[in-house]
């Protein structure tokens, strides 16, 4: 046995790596000095994602508007529930260098952990399946992100729904939704899976818990007044961006001024027709294609998908391609991902390229469009074969 197979069958090797790319992402952010986002103005701490989360919970303890602007101490808006403030406290009373660093830990360790969580897929696939996400793991922690937490919660709701653990399953739905609101497209895998009563009735309890968890901190009034101006956030930054999506292809490609509700529209009913199949959610590729292409599906029909949230999308191609039978028109689509998805940010490309070529014409999100039309092709008319299956669900 070679020694890349070696590493690839050692999960402590793998997590190792992990572990250390969340530490040096925190380290290289905690250290990188402080920067401004418009030229001459207010200067911010590099890791100024992390300090938008950490204030977010002092905000709520001091019945603040969470979502309005806090221009003395943070360079952006907060985007997400009460809920997550609340609970990111756990972080904010930690010194920076600390908080920052478990923040990423616990990003790369739930994703880490919830691929090999996955049933019927071998040891060293999901070492493959890790490997392949490292590059964009490495950006998404590098601007201390919340992707791969998602990312993470997503898998393991699918490893959870293969076992039947429904309870656990729905926590790990419901809790995205309150991190970043189009984890709510992850209840379609819920369809594929019997028992859709004790599904419902534990996403309506998640819900309800997330929903009124920021009780325990503020008053009714405020309690109100914060889900409002959220919604109002929500509703007003839908029209400012297009993007690393569709949209921003569309138009960056063939200049079609296309309005966004159509458009995701098109990709709700793309998405749905292979659900219409209902024979094949006894096919456990079918199932597994559904959830790559929900994690495929979130990003490129965000209009605000930047390049930290493609961790969440490149986890869905993984999963597509190292799921199934190896073929050779996915492999060149898998090349073209790792490539234009994970190094086209990088100094692998020279800037003027990054500049003048990568950026405006969104080749990062472009292999994930082509992809996530060969799953829905592969999920209506493909022969939906394993890789392997030499693992049993626990």
């Amino acid at each position: 046995m070679n020694a890349v197979n070696r590493f690839l069958i050692n999960p402590k090797s793998i997590l190792f790596v992990f572990l250390g790319v969340a530490v040096f992402a925190s380290l290289q952010s905690y250290f990188g000095g402080l920067k401004s986002f418009v030229e001459g103005g207010h200067l911010y701490t590099t890791y100024n994602n992390y300090i938008i989360f950490k204030q977010s919970f002092f905000h709520l303890l001091e019945n603040k508007d969470l979502y309005a602007q806090f221009v003395e101490e943070q360079g952006d808006l907060f985007k997400y529930s009460p809920s997550f403030a609340l609970i990111f406290g756990m972080l904010s009373i930690l010194p920076d260098v600390l908080g920052l660093s478990l923040w990423n830990i616990l990003n790369a360790f739930v994703l880490f952990c919830s691929v090999y969580y996955l049933p019927r897929i071998d040891i060293r696939t999901k070492g493959l399946i890790l490997v392949f996400m490292l590059v964009e793991l490495l950006t998404s922690v590098q601007n201390e992100q919340s992707n791969a937490l998602i990312a993470g919660l997503l898998i393991f709701s699918f490893g959870f729904l293969e076992r039947g653990k429904y309870w656990m399953a729905t926590l790990c739905v419901v809790s995205t939704i309150f991190i970043k609101v189009f984890g709510i497209v992850a209840l379609a895998l819920f369809l594929l899976y019997p028992n859709k009563f004790k599904l419902a009735y534990t996403t309506a309890f998640w819900v309800v818990f997330f929903t009124f968890l920021p009780l325990l901190v503020i008053d009714w009034e405020q309690f109100v007044f914060l889900y409002k101006s959220w919604a109002n956030l929500l509703q007003n930054d839908h029209s400012i961006s297009d993007g690393l999506s569709v949209i921003g292809w569309l138009k960056s490609w063939f200049g079609w001024q296309v309005n966004k509700t159509y458009v995701s529209l098109a990709g709700v009913v793309l998405f749905c027709i292979p659900l219409l199949k209902i024979r094949s959610y006894q096919n456990f590729v079918f199932r597994i294609l559904m959830l790559s292409s929900i994690l495929v599906w979130v990003v490129i029909f965000n209009h605000r998908a930047e390049s930290p949230t493609f961790i969440i999308a490149i986890s869905g191609v993984a999963l597509w391609y190292y799921a199934q039978f190896p073929k050779k028109e996915n492999y060149a689509l898998l090349v073209l991902a790792f490539v234009f998805t994970a190094l086209s940010p990088t100094d692998i490309f020279p800037k003027f390229i990054r500049d003048e070529w990568m950026k405006p014409y969104v080749a990062k999100a472009v292999p994930c469009i082509l992809i996530w039309g060969k799953i829905i092709y592969d999920m209506l008319f493909g022969r939906l074969l394993p890789r392997e299956e030499t693992e049993k669900v626990l």
